[in-house]
């Protein structure tokens, strides 16, 4: 595992955005680029990442991009590795989709669904910040359970969608689930992935303050409380091969109770109709989908 110290010097992701201050786009993205080593062409669909890499032609992050439609990014970087390809260039440069959970769970799924069968040749990158943040935060299928937006003025009702599992079914040689805010965690993963072939998928959650309600100066403590709770599991699977990663991993070795979901939720105002009975609900779903990442890493599923 790489260690913080020895993270290269990110030289891609340049200083100035229109990002809303404590954004956790350009927390894990820095880590993403460099594993990339900056040899990368981007496919990016209407999103918060489209703001933060900028309007034409001044651009925060220095790699090629493409900005695409909404529902068709992975069909587009399906395009750009075939055409990487016919050029000679697909040893050179690395094709990344990278969405929001919006564009990959719900209106992207068709196209993402159809590269993963077909194993296209590219990475794609879902960044979670678990609703519609860009167009004024409606709620995704991937919002949590309980979580207020535009639309869901109560509490969402259900759980979210587990896109990696959903991907994982698939068959495609490489699934893992990180967060913006272990950036050891984000590098590794990316550059293992950089150095396979075939559609490799890489969910990233990534802490939103003016969508859930929190100070930016909270980004890094909030992102970590998600993992300390279970909300957040950091693991990759590695041509079915599953294991858990750097403080999930961590947390499992030790063998005890993770951080109760309602001190989770108690630092985001896009919980504060959540009842006693709704927080029982999901720490409940938290423990039996923990429980379960526990026994596959013990078995090396």
């Amino acid at each position: 595992m790489t260690k913080l110290l020895d993270l290269p010097e990110s030289k891609h992701v340049l200083p100035g955005n229109r990002a809303c201050a404590g954004c956790g786009i350009g927390i894990g993205l820095r880590q993403i680029i460099a594993a990339l080593d900056g040899k990368a062409v981007m496919a990016v669909p209407a999103s918060c990442l489209t703001v933060f890499g900028g309007m034409y032609p001044t651009s925060s992050v220095a790699v090629p991009w493409v900005n695409v439609a909404f529902p068709s990014t992975a069909a587009a970087a399906a395009g750009l590795a075939a055409g990487l390809r016919a050029t000679g260039r697909s040893e050179e440069m690395t094709v990344l989709a990278m969405a929001g959970d919006g564009g990959t769970g719900d209106i992207g799924i068709q196209a993402l669904s159809g590269a993963a069968e077909r194993n296209d040749d590219f990475i794609y990158l879902c960044y979670d910040n678990e609703a519609y943040m860009n167009t004024g935060t409606q709620r995704s299928g991937l919002t949590p359970h309980g979580a207020r937006t535009t639309t869901t003025w109560a509490g969402k009702r259900e759980n979210p969608k587990d896109l990696p599992r959903i991907m994982e079914a698939h068959g495609i040689p490489y699934v893992a689930s990180t967060s913006a805010v272990y950036p050891t965690d984000v590098y590794d993963k990316v550059a293992k992935a950089r150095d396979m072939h075939g559609l490799r998928y890489i969910h990233m959650n990534t802490p939103c303050p003016s969508g859930w309600n929190f100070e930016p100066k909270d980004t890094v403590r909030i992102g970590e409380l998600a993992v300390e709770c279970g909300l957040v599991v950091l693991y990759e699977v590695v041509e079915g091969a599953f294991r858990l990663t750097g403080r999930s991993a961590a947390l499992a070795r030790r063998n005890k109770a993770l951080t109760p979901v309602a001190e989770y939720v108690a630092t985001q105002g896009r919980f504060r109709s959540m009842d006693e009975e709704t927080t029982a609900e999901v720490q409940a779903w938290v423990d039996g989908r923990w429980a379960g990442y526990v026994a596959r890493h013990a078995a090396g599923d």
